[in-house]
């Protein structure tokens, strides 16, 4: 169902106000070279600071501009589940594909309460839901039995595992069920996540260069080889969007780009300090054809 390369898309601030005359741009240059989807207010969508109401006015907005040419995922995860159900089945008013759910952070939930948590979401919402393991944020993570066990629920359809450690990967990745979607959290292991069973990437680079990823992502579920070395060229900008907190570096390079008007982000992040721009502008010193 969730297959490819998915934009974790980035919300675009002027005079700290959502811009969405960059946000339909950005949306428009994404589609016109070849993403195959996107998640809204995730992450990389600075969704822990914008409001409800905004939220919700950026997912209508995207969803209009999108209109049913490829998949969206919205994130609709938190740490208190009733919360997460009611605000997931809010979301599900709207034309989404599914909804990405993020494991509880913060309270350190252990696996039974994982399991509960993930299965009542399931149960009460109207749209697939896609499980979100990303330790390095939430602290607890799902165990490799817990996501076998949840692969099991009808409406919970894959993953995005933001674990890159491709060992956990290994674990659980030939018990699910052949149509639960395996897709890759981290851009640096991606290719390898896809060489050994993936199907895809929720992505952060994919801002930076749609097609390229598209095409490197195809290469990989195919066990195309070559594509393992011209994808480690490519690290060194890849790993430059990673020098400080997500999203910071790539609203710098789309800025960059020329595709939003503005770096912005929203207190507690930061925009890009002088110091660390030099660092990413290094990372790109040889690819300033995707800048």
């Amino acid at each position: 169902m969730f297959k490819g390369v998915f934009t974790a898309l980035l919300t675009p601030f002027k005079n700290q106000e959502v811009d969405y005359p960059s946000l339909e741009k950005l949306i428009n240059h994404q589609l016109e070279q070849g993403i195959q989807g996107f998640v809204v207010c995730g992450t990389t969508g600075e969704s822990a600071t914008l409001t409800p109401e905004e939220q919700l006015e950026v997912l209508d907005f995207v969803c209009k501009k999108v209109n049913k040419q490829v998949p969206i995922l919205f994130g609709s995860g938190s740490n208190n589940t009733k919360k997460t159900v009611e605000w997931s089945k809010k979301a599900c008013e709207y034309p989404i594909d599914g909804l990405l759910v993020v494991v509880p952070y913060y309270n350190k939930p252990p696996q039974p309460g994982l399991l509960a948590h993930f299965k009542k979401v399931a149960d009460e919402v109207p749209k697939p839901v896609v499980l979100y393991n990303v330790p390095g944020r939430t602290v607890a993570q799902l165990e490799p039995s817990t996501i076998i066990e949840l692969s099991k629920h009808k409406n919970i359809v894959g993953i995005k595992e933001a674990n890159g450690d491709l060992s956990h990967f290994d674990q659980y990745k030939n018990a699910v069920p052949d149509d639960f979607c395996l897709l890759s959290g981290d851009d640096g292991t991606s290719i390898e996540f896809c060489f050994s069973g993936g199907h895809g990437i929720i992505s952060v680079c994919s801002h930076i260069a749609p097609a390229k990823m598209v095409e490197w992502i195809k290469r990989a579920i195919e066990k195309d080889d070559a594509v393992k070395l011209e994808f480690e060229t490519n690290k060194k900008w890849i790993n430059g969007l990673y020098v400080t907190a997500n999203p910071i570096p790539v609203k710098y390079g789309v800025y960059k780009k020329g595709l939003i008007e503005s770096d912005e982000t929203r207190l507690p992040l930061i925009s890009m300090e002088d110091h660390v721009k030099k660092t990413v502008d290094v990372a790109f010193s040889g690819f300033e054809e995707l800048l």
